[in-house]
């Protein structure tokens, strides 16, 4: 397996800039995803890796060798299309195995090979059926097939699990990570689906218009996140915000919001722009009848052992995870606490997170 390495890649088509300077590292053996909304660049990305589309500009380095004006035969990688592509002539067996034969690989290889594959992917039973009488789940399995049992330098998958059921497709999401963590491999892994980025990734790319705004491990992009972009687009419910105005200086603990003073992680700058906001997950907010911060109860989700409460304020409404057992009302008026060292702050014009202490502190463990 190898490094890849990508260095101000750019892709723009006429006037339309579809990826703009990306810089970032997919380590040996890890499992990288890029996550974001549709049209945002990392389809068009993970082309350039392959082979398939030729950058702007930037360079593409595969385990040290620059490949960036290389064709996709010559990069020695696994594509995994969105939309699957076999040939219907053959059989399933025929066409796992299509990449091992055009290899040379000898036959009892190639059988053994398909075998453990599909296998691992449970279509052990549809080896000798033909691909074009399939269900689409199951046609979508074999074209993963095809690409797992090449063991290239690195696996390039472009939303796989996208036309299967939910059921099978959180199966897979389990069991894709358990060949990962089996043979190492390096991998990129394209979707748009958060829940599959957080359960499969060592690390994650979050894609908007072309521009990576956060890298960095699962936990670093849920509990610290770099804009209200990221803050929005992670999390079930997402990062709840709540404005105040001012600024901020170098040195700040406190800010007012809604007529309450919040304790929050100490600033480490000097922030100018009158329009800001603070960012709370619903998992750190808890009712306080103490609190200043206050709003009417919205309305409830029920989770079984726990419950998304919202809460009407001021600024909209925000939401709480909270547990199942306790019993509101419809318009009744509560007080919210918000848990102090899980706050983030941004500047609403940017969208940028402002340096704080405890984003200092997330740096300080990811490279103790």
């Amino acid at each position: 397996m190898a490094e890849i390495r990508v260095q101000n890649l750019r892709k723009a088509f006429g006037e339309f800039v579809a990826v703009q300077d990306s810089n970032f590292v997919v380590e040996d053996g890890e499992f990288f995803v890029m996550l974001g909304p549709s049209g945002c660049g990392k389809t068009t990305t993970l082309r350039m890796i392959a082979g398939l589309e030729l950058p702007t500009g930037g360079k593409i380095l595969l385990g040290g060798e620059d490949v960036t004006m290389r064709r996709a035969r010559e990069r020695d990688i696994a594509f995994v299309f969105q939309l699957f592509a076999l040939y219907p002539h053959m059989n399933v067996r025929k066409n796992i195995g299509f990449p091992l034969l055009a290899q040379g690989m000898a036959s009892a290889e190639i059988r053994a090979r398909v075998d453990e594959t599909a296998k691992l992917l449970r279509i052990d039973h549809l080896l000798d059926k033909s691909v074009s009488g399939l269900a689409g789940g199951d046609r979508q399995r074999v074209a993963l097939g095809r690409a797992i049992v090449r063991r290239p330098k690195c696996f390039l998958m472009d939303e796989p699990l996208g036309t299967l059921d939910t059921e099978f497709r959180d199966l897979m999401v389990h069991e894709l990570r358990e060949l990962h963590n089996r043979i190492h491999a390096t991998t990129v892994y394209v979707t748009h689906d958060q829940m599959e980025a957080m359960s499969m990734a060592d690390k994650i790319a979050v894609m908007n218009h072309g521009v990576i705004e956060q890298f960095g491990s699962p936990r670093e992009i849920y509990d610290r996140p770099a804009t209200m972009f990221v803050a929005e687009f992670i999390g079930s419910p997402p990062m709840n915000f709540l404005k105040f105005g001012g600024g901020l200086a170098k040195g700040a603990k406190e800010i007012v919001v809604q007529g309450a003073r919040v304790t929050v992680p100490e600033v480490r700058e000097d922030v100018a722009p009158a329009d800001m906001a603070l960012g709370i997950r619903p998992e750190h907010i808890r009712f306080d009848d103490a609190s200043k911060l206050r709003g009417a109860i919205y309305g409830t989700e029920y989770l079984g052992t726990t419950q998304i409460v919202a809460v009407e304020t001021a600024d909209g409404i925000i939401k709480a995870r909270v547990a199942a057992g306790i019993h509101l009302s419809p318009g009744e008026q509560v007080g919210l606490a918000l848990s102090s060292a899980r706050l983030s702050l941004f500047e609403k014009g940017t969208g940028r997170a402002v340096k704080t202490a405890m984003y200092e502190q997330t740096a300080e463990a990811r490279h103790g």
